[in-house]
C-alpha cells in the first residue's frame, strides 16, 4: 500500500533552518509530482511547495526565496529545506504524493521567536 513517512519537524528559533524528508512506498515515485503542505491552527491547509517529476517547482508566496524543495529518484524520497524560519512558519507540514492523491501522516514544525 502507499506510505509517506514524513521526518525533520521539531523546535527551533526564528532565523534558523530545518530540513524535512519524506519516503515514499508503494508508488511510482520517480513519474510522480510530490508537494509539501501545511496547516496552522485554526487555518486551513496550505500549498508550500511542489516539485514536478521532471523537478520543475512551484512555492507558496509566503515562502518564496526561503524554502526549497527537492527530490532525490534513488530514495523516492522529497525534502523541503527551511531557511530563515519565521513564528508563523508553525503548522504541521504534511507531505502529499498525485498519483494516487494520498498524505502523509505530518510533521509538527514549531518556530519560536
Amino acid at each position: 500500500q502507499v506510505q509517506l513517512v514524513e521526518s525533520g519537524g521539531g523546535l527551533v528559533q526564528a532565523g534558523g533552518s530545518l530540513r524535512l524528508s519524506c519516503k515514499a512506498s508503494g508508488i511510482i515515485f520517480s513519474i510522480n509530482n510530490m508537494g509539501w503542505y501545511r496547516q496552522a491552527p485554526g487555518k486551513q491547509r496550505e500549498l508550500v511547495a511542489i516539485i514536478s517529476s521532471g523537478g520543475n517547482t512551484n512555492y507558496g508566496d509566503s515562502v518564496k526565496g526561503r524554502f526549497t524543495i527537492s527530490r532525490d529518484n534513488a530514495k523516492n524520497t522529497v525534502y523541503l529545506h527551511m531557511n530563515s524560519l519565521k513564528p508563523e512558519d508553525t503548522a504541521v507540514y504534511y507531505c502529499k504524493a498525485m498519483y494516487p492523491p494520498f498524505w502523509g501522516q505530518g510533521t509538527q514544525v514549531t518556530v519560536s521567536s
